[in-house]
């Protein structure tokens, strides 16, 4: 006998948010399924919010940049938490709703116990959203993954960095140690 899986609507994802069943739960809807959040170490926390202060500091008011807040992704009933998402800058809208694929430069996740997560089934529902940009920093191998060009659900370009630094494609005079990014 095969399992089916119940999924769910953004709808009722917020329903569920509002009346505080998912109150003592760390989780993010992922194509209509609710799960888990892998809990931060460590050298997770200190690197995303060190990466964070970083990118504040070079690009200035040209972004917001929201750590572990959820962004909407309304084609696959996705509202994942990426630890950074690099956005454009209107406040004010986002008080209304969280922010849309149109809104995001580039996301980056810090990866150890959610890596094969967060390199096929985030990089492949940013893909299908159009997210322009998204890199995974994995702390097992201390390399940068960046995703590029997505196309018919997945990214046409991917590379894994340890060395040199790395422009953003929204940013493309913007330097980045990729050292920095990784290690301590």
């Amino acid at each position: 006998m095969t399992a089916t899986t119940a999924k769910w609507t953004l709808e009722q994802y917020h329903q569920m948010i509002e009346v505080g069943i998912l109150d003592d739960c760390h989780v993010e809807l992922l194509n209509g399924e609710i799960v888990e959040m892998s809990p931060e170490g460590t050298p997770h926390a200190a690197l995303s919010t060190r990466t964070a202060n970083y990118l504040r500091q070079l690009l200035g008011e040209k972004v917001l940049i929201r750590e572990g807040k959820p962004i909407t992704l309304l084609t696959s009933n996705s509202e994942p938490e990426p630890d950074l998402a690099v956005l454009e800058p209107l406040e004010d809208e986002y008080f209304d709703h969280h922010p849309y694929p149109e809104n995001i430069y580039w996301l980056i996740e810090y990866s150890y116990s959610s890596l094969e997560k967060d390199l096929d089934d985030k990089s492949k529902t940013y893909a299908s959203a159009g997210i322009r940009e998204y890199w995974v920093a994995n702390l097992r191998d201390q390399e940068l993954v960046v995703f590029k060009k997505p196309v018919n659900g997945e990214y046409r370009s991917q590379q894994q960095l340890r060395q040199g630094k790395i422009q953003p494609t929204a940013f493309p005079k913007i330097s980045l140690s990729i050292p920095y990014l990784l290690v301590k």
